[in-house]
């Protein structure tokens, strides 16, 4: 079956076709590992679940990787500010080195409980300074960069096609460059390749180079990995809409003049989970983590399923009110298929392939998540078998990843009761509905009657 995507690079859905029939090399920006993630970092990582998810769905071979960014992202992505590590590192009394480690550990702790699968490769940069250091030393061979009292800078005046990718409007740039913040750069898009350490004081974080004691810039990592693990030339590079303008506008410039080619096929960038006060963002302060979702009573699988509610290219206002509905309806959807596990019926073949042509469809059209949940509520609803619906969801749960046939260790007789309670308010047997509700609050069965239909979990 055919897979489209939305490419940032044509602005256009695309068939996709890969570089190697039945292949697809995926690249990732992944975390910069200083605090714990925010639920906004996070929703990436779903997205890119998703993507792979359903590229083995379509029987594709995967080699996915996603980097660990442990030097050199600085505050400012205009390469001003403290290195994101050596705050870290300050803020908690601690060498950055284990500030890496600690956070690295967190994220991946947070990523499994929301059953995003690892990528083949998770490079770290501190492990491949050597490569990023001759990186620079082909790109200072070209003429594309020079030297300034802070490090080495590339000049994208030499790169003719920079502003393509993301649209910029550089003579805009220009004019409304602040001077203070660009006295040695010959442009206010040049970016650093290399930057030296302060004389004053040692860093945690710091290596020898051609240029001097220094560490490498922000953007030099991803075109260096990227490289390394998929090739000069792979399928699909993902991130955040944040990284358009700057870091991924950046890579490109830094990579095809040293390639002499087109680098990467398409590009996928998923929009912002935000709070209604603007972007969530670490700096502002403004953040919630997986950790606070879980304190306050929610699954971390609740979250999941509420990114599935809007596609990847679309931004997702976070309230505590839409978590509470999206906590109902995911308890709902496993309610039923725990009930559908139960059910007999008389199978319908052509329903049955309806419904996963459908699934298909829409989860091959760009990741439509949204219509893709549709379908599933459509199918567990349906007059299908017990049996077939089952067999629909071990299939959708693949992509899904909602745990779907995992059900809660409920007492003896529970789940038949709660059937009985169902029919029992279907004939509007209020009183033979409310006495199996106490017996089942007796039992430590905790069950809510909401717009999805009837949920219960254990207390």
């Amino acid at each position: 079956m055919k897979i489209y995507l939305y490419n940032t690079l044509t602005r256009k859905k695309e068939k996709f076709v890969p570089i190697k029939k039945g292949e697809a090399g995926i690249y990732c920006c992944g975390p910069t590992v200083y605090d714990y993630a925010h639920i906004g970092n996070l929703r990436a990582y779903l997205f890119e679940d998703i993507l792979r998810r359903m590229f083995l769905y379509n029987n594709y071979k995967i080699d996915h990787v996603m980097n660990i960014t442990d030097v050199g992202h600085l505050t400012s992505d205009a390469d001003e500010g403290e290195d994101k590590m050596e705050k870290g590192a300050k803020r908690e009394g601690k060498a950055a080195w284990d500030i890496a480690e600690k956070y690295t550990k967190a994220f991946f702790h947070d990523t499994n409980l929301l059953n995003i699968v690892r990528p083949e490769t998770t490079p770290k940069a501190t492990d491949h300074i050597k490569e990023m250091i001759k990186w620079i030393k082909k790109l200072e061979e070209k003429r594309f960069t020079y030297k300034t009292s802070d490090g080495i800078y590339y000049d994208t005046s030499k790169y003719e096609k920079y502003a393509d990718f993301a649209k910029l409007n550089l003579e805009g740039l220009k004019k409304g460059a602040r001077i203070e913040f660009s006295k040695e750069k010959k442009n206010p898009s040049d970016f650093a390749l290399w930057k030296f350490s302060p004389s004053d004081k040692k860093r945690d974080m710091e290596w020898e180079s051609p240029w001097g004691k220094g560490f490498p810039g922000w953007h030099i990592e991803c075109s260096v990995m990227s490289i390394k693990y998929l090739g000069k030339q792979f399928d699909i590079h993902c991130g955040g809409i944040d990284h358009i303008n700057v870091h991924h506008t950046n890579e490109i410039a830094q990579t095809e003049p040293v390639i002499g080619k087109k680098w990467v096929n398409y590009w996928l960038h998923n929009d912002h989970l935000v709070l209604k006060e603007g972007k969530m963002s670490k700096s502002e302060g403004n953040f919630t983590t997986l950790q606070t979702l879980i304190d306050k009573g929610f699954d971390p699988l609740a979250f999941r399923y509420l990114c599935f509610g809007a596609n990847y290219r679309t931004k997702i206002e976070f309230s505590w009110e839409g978590m509470k509905k999206a906590q109902q309806s995911y308890d709902s959807l496993r309610n039923r298929v725990s009930l559908a596990k139960k059910e007999n019926g008389k199978e319908n073949k052509k329903l049955f392939e309806k419904f996963e042509k459908e699934f298909h469809e829409r989860i091959n059209d760009n990741l439509d998540t949204p219509q893709a949940m549709a379908i599933v509520w459509n199918m567990i609803k349906s007059d299908l078998s017990g049996k077939e619906k089952i067999e629909l969801v071990t299939k959708f749960d693949k992509i899904l990843g909602l745990d779907l046939l995992e059900e809660e260790e409920l007492p003896e007789n529970a789940l038949d009761m709660i059937k009985k309670r169902e029919e029992a308010r279907k004939n509007k047997n209020w009183k033979t509905a409310d006495r199996i509700r106490e017996d089942l609050d007796g039992m430590n069965v905790f069950v809510e009657d909401t717009k999805e239909g009837t949920i219960w979990r254990i207390k």
